[in-house]
């Protein structure tokens, strides 16, 4: 209890910090917010991007009679949860649900700051790595004393699962997805560098070696400007690649089950970065890239890793040919980088029983009858009955990656993770571009995860 009293007094004291912020976005004045189903934006305080993100959301005007869902999902994948709400409300439901999208890089400091100041949304989105540090601050509560009204089935989700949003015992999410980084393929470019697919569309990669062979035909056929990989040289991507590697490699958890003591395994994480350094340095991948799915939308390379969430936009990409699959075994075993999103309720004292109920029943409906329409945005839904259903099988693309979400390699359980992540990257990124090598890279990283043990 010191411990969530402590942390929710420190984020209050960042709250007025927080609450009128902007990044250059205009103001929107009495139009709704593409991200918010049956609301409007106050023209004196809301701060709403031109992709219907907003930058403070307590500003926008709710419905006193439905329930707030603060949603992260700002990419390709937001257009699917709103027609999942809209599907939901229309079952005429106890309460309906009005959704707030927020900016994806403020939303858990938004989050936070409300719910310390008593104005948290009545629904939330957790990624499972950030669900400890959220349940450890005391910012969301456990679930388990009404899924049962909902007719919650935990059998329908794996064991992994379960235990991830399960802390002392407790349900204190419901899983929605796996969303892991995957492999999409150019099928002009390779048809064009001699390279053929399987009768599967995928591409029979079974080490380094034939990965890079690959590459290397790419390379001599991709237009000038072009990359036979996609790959920023910094942020979430390259370390993903890195993570994907090094558990391929048969590197041990990054901490032990305990979180007291580091368990990173030097030797091979060296080895994975010198790995995934070598596609930068032997010209596989275009140095200054960015936006790495854009680069592969505008036909500019042959193959580009990213997240399952990409699969809706690249199929809304005129003339784009592509494929796609897991990501590739390169080394001893198939193990990926991936989270998952889960569904939340927020700690909230004004909130009635009779609306935690209603909250629960709707996250309840978006991890069930709702998870064939999110399956769409390219994830891969948790619910284990949707994965088997013919439904789910014979939708394009989907059914090909779905085993990444049983080779998948999630982070471990514990409140610190993000920093760590924080400070995996910031390190990495040190290593792709040329500023130190990759021993001096991971022995920091093994400092900071260190320091970051709590």
């Amino acid at each position: 209890m010191k411990k969530l009293l402590t942390a929710l007094l420190a984020i209050s004291i960042l709250a007025t910090s927080f609450a009128g912020c902007g990044n250059g976005t205009s103001t929107a004045s009495t139009v709704p917010s593409a991200g918010a189903q049956g609301g409007s934006v106050s023209s004196e305080k809301a701060n709403v991007n031109s992709d219907g993100t907003v930058n403070n959301p307590e500003a926008v005007a709710v419905d006193k009679d439905k329930l707030v869902f603060w949603s992260l999902f700002s990419g390709g994948d937001g257009e699917y949860m709103d027609k999942i709400i809209k599907e939901y409300n229309a079952t005429n439901p106890k309460k309906q649900v009005q959704s707030v999208m927020l900016v994806w890089a403020d939303y858990y400091t938004k989050l936070a700051t409300a719910v310390a100041a008593g104005k948290g949304p009545d629904i939330g989105v957790s990624h499972i790595s950030k669900l400890p540090e959220l349940v450890d601050q005391g910012v969301v509560v456990p679930i388990d004393n009404y899924t049962k009204t909902s007719g919650t089935d935990w059998s329908q989700y794996t064991d992994s699962m379960n235990a991830g949003v399960t802390f002392n015992g407790s349900h204190y999410a419901m899983p929605l997805d796996t969303h892991a980084e995957i492999m999409y393929l150019n099928k002009d470019l390779l048809q064009k560098a001699g390279i053929q697919l399987g009768s599967n569309g995928q591409l029979d990669i079974k080490s380094a070696d034939d990965f890079r062979s690959m590459l290397g035909k790419l390379k001599t056929v991709v237009p000038d400007g072009s990359s036979a990989l996609a790959l920023p040289q910094k942020g979430d991507d390259p370390y993903r690649v890195w993570w994907a590697t090094y558990f391929q490699m048969g590197g041990t958890p990054l901490i032990n089950d305990k979180g007291d003591q580091v368990t990173l395994d030097k030797a091979k994480a060296v080895k994975a970065a010198e790995f995934v350094k070598s596609l930068y340095t032997d010209g596989y991948i275009k140095a200054g890239i960015e936006d790495h799915q854009k680069y592969f939308q505008g036909g500019q390379a042959g193959l580009v890793f990213g997240g399952t969430w990409a699969t809706g936009a690249f199929e809304q990409t005129k003339d784009l040919h592509f494929s796609a699959q897991p990501f590739p075994q390169l080394f001893d075993n198939t193990s990926c980088w991936a989270d998952a999103h889960t569904l939340i309720i927020p700690t909230k004292k004004s909130r009635s029983e009779e609306d935690t109920q209603a909250a629960v029943d709707f996250i309840n409906y978006v991890s069930s009858k709702g998870a064939l329409t999110w399956a769409g945005s390219g994830q891969i839904p948790s619910n284990l009955s949707v994965q088997a259903s013919k439904e789910y099988k014979d939708m394009p693309y989907r059914s090909g990656y779905a085993e990444a979400a049983k080779t998948a390699v999630l982070p471990s359980q514990n409140a610190h993770f993000y920093a760590m992540k924080d400070a995996m990257i910031k390190n990495l990124d040190t290593i792709w571009t040329n500023q130190t090598s990759a021993a001096d890279g991971i022995n920091n990283i093994y400092s900071e995860l260190e320091s970051n043990l709590g």
